[in-house]
């Protein structure tokens, strides 16, 4: 009991850690794309800037420069922006391990897909993280960064690729998860190895009396940009988990393609907004098109989906597969292992809570494999057609 109170509550405190660590990130990071975009040149600025903006926030007036690569004398004061970023990534790799690797037959394996034991889809999780992040630099430091529109769809069709090979090597929500590490990775591995390591290389340049390589700035500048256009969808893919109509239908890797290429379509409309440029308004016809075949997607069942008999199930069918294949542990005092109350707080173990709770169950583990996790009760496609035609009845 101990050991399921304490990883609850391990869950529950890095989880808020992430949170917070991300959202100043994601702010910051945000902010500063604004900020540089809007920056407008002036003949009157010093020498070696190359633009200034006014804003004004909280009752105050800013007015901000930027030098092209840096001030001729180095500040006294120098605020740097990576702890926020070195948290979220932290704090989710604790998250990973707490989640996922310790409950690796509920969340990251699905025998019904590849029977995985826990040790091998952690190792198989770790093993990607760390592979994905070291094509991306190898790209990057080749040079193929430097041409954007091909190297930004090389970079998508990776992304894609990846996230098929997940969907049929680990459960729905473990391979959701797992695209969104390695992005996030990548994004944390982008300050860590690159801007951060850079501006101190500027700075050390500029104590030491001598002119700074602009390539450093330019090189930070571009891992930045990535990280920009990487931020929506691994907010989505970091949230998914709570959608099961995201991650455990048929088409969940397609799902996948079309949140990795909205997210960046999204922010090209507030990127040019910020440079002063005409709304590209025309993203938002691509965001309603995209939402809606997620829409059409989520709709097509399960991996293994049947179709259901013409004929209504009865209640007493619908009962026993629930009461064989779900209350074991959504019961007022469940029976697995390493579970001490029902998930979600959702009762199954009599035909009021089943008929109370029809539109979960059917969301849960009729119109989508999400239930049980890691099908550990190895629920039949059979029995998840009994629920969804009962479902539809409803």
């Amino acid at each position: 009991m101990w050991a399921s109170i304490i990883s609850e509550w391990l869950s529950l405190i890095f989880r808020w850690l992430h949170v917070i660590a991300a959202v100043a990130w994601i702010g910051s990071s945000f902010y500063f794309i604004a900020l540089d975009l809007s920056l407008k040149p002036r003949d009157t600025l010093p020498k070696g800037v190359m633009g200034e903006a006014w804003q004004v926030h909280g009752g105050g007036f800013y007015h901000i420069v930027k030098y092209l690569v840096a001030p001729a004398q180095m500040p006294s004061e120098l605020t740097w922006f990576k702890w926020e970023a070195y948290t979220t990534w932290l704090s989710g790799f604790v998250l990973m391990i707490v989640v996922y690797y310790l409950n690796a037959d509920l969340f990251l394996v699905d025998k019904s897909i590849l029977d995985l034991t826990p040790v091998q889809a952690g190792l198989f999780s770790f093993g990607s993280l760390a592979l994905a992040w070291l094509l991306y630099e190898a790209a990057c430091r080749s040079g193929l960064a430097r041409h954007e529109l091909p190297f930004a769809i090389g970079g998508y069709v990776f992304l894609v690729a990846l996230t098929y090979a997940f969907t049929h090597v680990l459960s729905g929500r473990g391979a959701f998860n797992q695209i969104g590490a390695i992005i996030g990775t990548i994004m944390v591995a982008n300050v860590f190895a690159v801007i951060i390591p850079n501006q101190k290389k500027i700075v050390a340049a500029l104590l030491a009396g001598e002119a700074p390589d602009p390539k450093l700035g330019k090189a930070g500048k571009e891992r930045s940009v990535h990280n920009n256009y990487l931020t929506l969808p691994v907010v989505v893919l970091m949230i998914s988990n709570h959608y099961p109509l995201l991650f455990g239908t048929r088409y969940n890797w397609a799902i996948v393609a079309i949140v990795l290429a909205l997210g960046p379509v999204i922010r090209h409309f507030f990127n040019e907004r910020h440079k002063g440029h005409p709304s590209p308004w025309w993203v938002w016809g691509v965001a309603a098109a995209g939402m809606i075949a997620i829409l059409l997607l989520s709709a097509a069942g399960p991996r293994d989906a049947k179709t259901a008999a013409a004929t209504p199930p009865s209640f007493a069918q619908v009962t026993e597969i629930v009461s064989s294949r779900c209350s074991m542990c959504h019961a007022a005092e469940p029976v697995w292992d390493g579970i001490v109350a029902a998930p979600k707080g959702v009762l199954l173990d009599n035909a009021d809570n089943i008929q109370r709770n029809a539109r979960l169950i059917a969301r849960n583990a009729a119109w989508s494999s999400a239930m049980p996790p890691g099908n550990i009760t190895e629920i039949t496609a059979d029995e998840r057609a009994v629920l969804a035609a009962w479902a539809g009845g409803q």
